[in-house]
């Protein structure tokens, strides 16, 4: 019987090595998966490359986790908030890392790992710091860059609900950069808010199909 559903979450968490690449769900606060990222600080982990569309935000979470020293490098959007000054100061004293893409890019990026594409080309960063040493293209009149697939080896989301199969739904803005982090991790562990009885989610409301999923785990439990 498939139940990828656990009470006891730490022996996976335990399984990420240092060094590890990682992505997050969440933009700013909502839909940040805040238990399970506050859960690697208990574990010591360390050198982690973090993939996430904010740089920290709020009191919480991936604040709490470049705080702790354990991130390495952020590969994301937004480096400042608004509501959290830490990543610019480490970086400005040298004690983090940065990869700056542009919003769409990053989601393209972590589409195109999900889908297993090669590469992409996109209009936006054309002609900035963005595109310096990445090749160029005109295709049909218009300028793009060439990006990268963006692959991780864990991602760390969050959802509303989960069956035992690992069938997830989302709870609105929530979903945000879940789905796609999901299918572009080698594997994935997500908190929710409830689990229900398989057979019980509508099929037409699943947004991520289990497949894309290895751990789930309550809230509480963590």
């Amino acid at each position: 019987m498939i139940n990828k559903i656990t009470s006891d979450i730490e022996p996976i968490l335990k399984a990420i090595p240092d060094g590890a690449t990682i992505m997050t769900g969440g933009f700013g606060v909502t839909g940040q998966p805040a238990e399970l990222i506050e859960a690697l600080i208990d574990l010591g982990k360390k050198e982690l490359t973090i993939v996430n569309n904010n740089a920290a935000s709020g009191d919480r979470g991936l604040t709490k986790l470049i705080i702790a020293g354990c991130v390495k490098k952020m590969i994301c959007s937004f480096p400042k908030s608004a509501g959290s000054s830490v990543f610019q100061d480490l970086y400005r004293a040298g004690k983090i890392e940065l990869e700056l893409v542009p919003q769409g890019n990053l989601a393209c990026r972590i589409q195109a790992a999900g889908a297993g594409l090669g590469a992409i080309f996109t209009p936006t960063g054309y002609g900035t710091k963005v595109a310096e040493g990445k090749e160029t293209r005109t295709i049909n009149g218009k300028n793009y860059v060439l990006e990268y697939p963006l692959e991780a080896d864990f991602a760390l989301i969050y959802a509303d609900k989960a069956d035992r199969w690992g069938n997830l739904t989302y709870r609105k803005a929530a979903r945000n950069f879940g789905p796609i982090m999901a299918k572009a991790a080698k594997t994935t562990i997500v908190q929710v808010n409830d689990t229900v009885e398989l057979g019980t989610l509508d099929p037409e409301c699943i947004i991520t199909p289990g497949i894309f999923v290895q751990h789930v785990v309550k809230v509480g439990d963590i």
